[in-house]
């Protein structure tokens, strides 16, 4: 706005600088959607987390873990070069439930040596010390899902770079965190037996009752083999059937408050009839009340071939 004043100075008295059509408003709500997932995303993770260790301190410890891995990006991102869009926003926004992972191991297994009888010290040094391949396996499978994003090519590859690198950094950072600070914290808050003995108290005879109809329903499937290969092999022929069947795209579908129009006429028609005919499908066009405004040219260009093609851009109302 600034500048569309600073340019209306510039022009004579009686000409105006209107905006026809801003692709930003789109780009700009997109991003205000992703941080609002990217914050439910956060709380949800916390919130199921402390309904599973069912203690403010376990989750407080393993809460921590998602806010520093998520700034720690953030420094990375600058190092980078890169910006909140998009992608890395919902690189971030998927990191959420990952990076909560390592930590969580890391607290259930000091809470194991706890329970046990060590001290908080000797359970944190023993319980990080015993847990600290897997988390470093774990990672490394992790960021390894990611390196054919990392070098694909063209402009797809360099659209998805971004999220792969942050995706990854977020894994990396939540790991660290995971063998150093989550030990440490979990040494100095965590007690004997508050893990197991902090939980709701409904919350084990649900999973009990939860675990006695899997066994159930298991012993129920084994029982009948042949049926089941039947409804798997039915299961795979459905679920090809349906990929080939849906649509598919880079990006999907949205309603972005644009419609790109082309009209024709006669081939033998001029530029003055063309003119003409644009003249009057923007009027019918801008009568409609959900139109905006309506940008319309004709002639030869890099698009249109011919004299008698048109191309309008009608932008909608929000």
């Amino acid at each position: 706005s600034r500048r569309f004043a600073l340019l209306e100075k510039q022009l004579p008295a009686d000409v105006h600088v209107t905006m026809l059509a801003d692709r930003t408003t789109g780009i700009r709500a997109s991003v205000h959607d992703v941080q609002i997932e990217l914050v439910l995303a956060v709380l949800l993770v916390m919130l199921a987390i402390f309904l599973f260790l069912g203690d403010w301190r376990a989750t407080l410890v393993a809460s921590i873990s998602v806010p520093l891995s998520l700034v720690g990006t953030f420094g990375a991102m600058e190092l980078l070069g890169f910006s909140l869009n998009n992608l890395t926003l919902m690189a971030l926004t998927i990191a959420s439930g990952f990076v909560v992972d390592d930590a969580i191991v890391v607290i259930e297994n000091i809470a194991r040596h706890r329970e046990h009888g060590l001290s908080p010290l000797q359970a944190a040094l023993k319980g990080s010390a015993e847990i600290g391949f897997t988390i470093v396996s774990l990672t490394i499978s992790l960021i390894a899902v990611l390196i054919p994003l990392l070098f694909m090519g063209d402009v797809v590859g360099r659209l998805f770079r971004e999220f792969a690198i942050t995706l990854a950094v977020t894994i990396l950072i939540s790991a660290f965190v995971a063998l150093t600070l989550t030990p440490m914290l979990s040494a100095r808050w965590l007690k004997g037996g508050e893990v197991v003995a902090g939980r709701f108290a409904a919350l084990p005879r649900f999973f009990d009752s939860l675990g006695e109809a899997y066994a159930a329903a298991l012993d129920w499937v084994l029982a009948r083999q042949v049926l089941t290969l039947i409804v798997f092999a039915a299961t795979v022929a459905v679920t090809g059937a349906l990929a080939w069947g849906i649509p598919k795209g880079l990006f999907p579908e949205q309603d972005g408050g644009q419609i790109q129009a082309t009209f024709l006429a006669d081939q033998a028609s001029s530029f003055a009839t063309m003119g003409a005919v644009e003249a009057r499908l923007s009027a019918i066009v801008q009568r409609d009340r959900a139109v905006e405004s309506v940008t319309a040219n004709i002639g030869v260009d890099g698009q249109k071939r011919a004299v008698s093609q048109g191309r309008m851009t009608i932008n909608l109302k929000p």
